[in-house]
């Protein structure tokens, strides 16, 4: 069998036992366990699918049921997977089919308003009460940070609220925007513990209709607005400006137009910061699955991509820090949460979905444990004298 001897070739640490749609087993690489994981098959179509387009067609198979795990579960085997995988492509025919579906993705995806607004409700206004089974209470959808890896993740939301603040380096009084505001927690924050003026903008309804509620939950009406609305409409100066989680939702199309909004709506003397998920590795194609079924116009950067338009925009990069299994944490986390509910979703969604939400969060812990994903933090200034010269403000 093909797939057999590709997946020989492939797997060199531990293993797994692979059964065909005809019930012919295989046994993969070594396994550690003495009765090992198993992957059964259900569709003769994925002796094929799986050879030429892992990435694309195993997530498929496995949100649609075709693929069974036994004596195991999902984490598991991703996590041989992705441990051998590593950085590497994983074959050349797929490295093939993600460059075809990447170029003809860069050509056609224009992340223009109207797009942008519809890429985010595909995802963020699912159902609030979905995010409410795993998130923490702060509805914090972002990487944490864990300066213990035993941190709860409540602990380390408030650890990456902290650290961006200090980032900041915030003064009273100071006008301060949140770019992709979420549910509202980090803008909130920002204004009870600085007393500062903060506006944040979001391109989901239901993350508005929730931050306006927090708002008034908190009498902050006076110090903190939320606007549904686009970087590119706005026309203010902002002596601050925070991002997270934002950047990868832009477009490789709109990194230009994007750091130069930044740098058109900051003071002279203002700083931003911007927290993105983004790749260790060289430019690449973003993943087929996942944009195709979680995060429509997504895309994790490499740095090159990102440092050229900060150039060119004409800001300076001041600061700069990769959190490097800090997400591999968070969506332990979450997929363990996700997963302990499983009934509450079922209210829900149905159970394609759910094995799809598994397969999301699995497959992302997976890629920052062992792949390509980091998170970047870069501090940006138009002059060199807005932040202190040394670090001591944030630690």
């Amino acid at each position: 069998m093909y797939l057999a001897r590709f997946l020989n070739e492939l797997i060199k640490e531990d293993g797994f036992l692979l059964i065909d749609a005809n019930s012919k087993k295989y046994l993969i690489g070594k396994p550690k366990k003495k009765i090992p994981l198993s992957i059964k098959l259900l569709d003769k179509k994925l002796h094929y699918k799986l050879l030429f387009y892992p990435d694309l067609y195993f997530g498929e198979a496995y949100s649609n049921g075709t693929v069974k795990i036994e004596n195991g579960n999902l984490t598991e085997f991703l996590e041989i997977a992705l441990k051998n995988i590593g950085r590497k492509k994983t074959n050349n025919i797929a490295d093939f089919l993600n460059k075809l579906r990447g170029t003809y993705r860069l050509i056609t995806n224009f992340n223009f308003v109207k797009k942008s607004k519809i890429n985010v409700a595909h995802h963020y206004d699912l159902s609030d009460n979905l995010y409410d089974l795993f998130l923490d209470p702060k509805r914090q959808y972002s990487c944490a940070y864990f300066k213990n890896e035993n941190d709860t993740l409540e602990v380390a939301q408030n650890n990456k609220i902290n650290h961006i603040i200090k980032k900041l380096n915030l003064k009273p009084n100071q006008k301060v925007l949140d770019i992709g505001s979420g549910w509202g927690a980090l803008a909130i924050e920002i204004a009870q513990k600085s007393k500062c003026e903060v506006i944040g903008i979001t391109l989901s309804e239901n993350q508005l209709e929730y931050s306006k509620k927090k708002v008034r939950e908190f009498n902050l009406e006076n110090q903190v607005q939320f606007k549904l609305i686009d970087y590119r409409q706005l026309n203010e100066k902002f002596d601050r400006i925070v991002s997270v989680g934002m950047f990868e939702h832009v477009g490789r199309k709109f990194y230009q137009t994007y750091f130069n909004s930044v740098r058109n709506l900051l003071n002279d003397n203002g700083v931003a910061l911007i927290h993105t998920i983004g790749s260790i590795n060289p430019p690449r194609n973003p993943h087929p699955w996942i944009t195709k079924y979680i995060f429509p116009g997504g895309y994790t950067p490499s740095l090159s991509e990102v440092v050229d338009p900060i150039e060119k925009s004409g800001l300076i990069i001041t600061d700069m820090e990769i959190l490097q299994m800090h997400y591999a944490h968070t969506l332990r986390h979450w997929k363990e949460r996700f997963l302990s509910k499983k009934h509450k979703v079922l209210e829900i969604f149905d159970e394609k979905f759910f094995r799809m939400w598994e397969f999301y969060l699995a497959g992302c812990e997976m890629a920052f444990k062992w792949s390509d994903q980091v998170v970047f933090q870069i501090q940006l200034t138009k002059n060199l004298a807005s932040v202190p010269i040394t670090r001591d403000y944030i630690y």
